[in-house]
């Protein structure tokens, strides 16, 4: 029998209580639709699609969690959830990281 066990490792879920910050490997270059994130480590590219994701990935690091980052920016309760999930893809792209 397989090991199911190692097949479907638990999923991390993002913390928006910890601190982040933008990778120091990680260039944001402005665009009409947001930013593009080219990363020099692993040479990807992503696309931020929103200017206000841009500005709340920019306020990351001097806000001690994501939680106080979306509070400062005065993000509303009902767009949170979709900006977490946003924040997470960009953890898993290596865009932003903890601190």
């Amino acid at each position: 029998m397989a090991d199911t066990e190692t097949a479907h490792a638990p999923q991390v879920t993002f913390d928006a209580e910890r601190a982040y910050e933008l990778d120091p490997l990680v260039a944001l270059r402005p665009e009409p639709f947001g930013a593009l994130a080219y990363h020099y480590g692993n040479r990807r590219l992503t696309f931020l699609r929103s200017t206000e994701l841009v500005e709340l990935v920019e306020a990351l690091g001097a806000s001690p969690s994501v939680t106080a980052a979306l509070d400062a920016a005065g993000i509303d309760a009902k767009r949170r959830p979709a900006l977490e999930r946003a924040l997470a893809s960009l953890e898993r792209s290596e865009v932003i990281r903890g601190r």
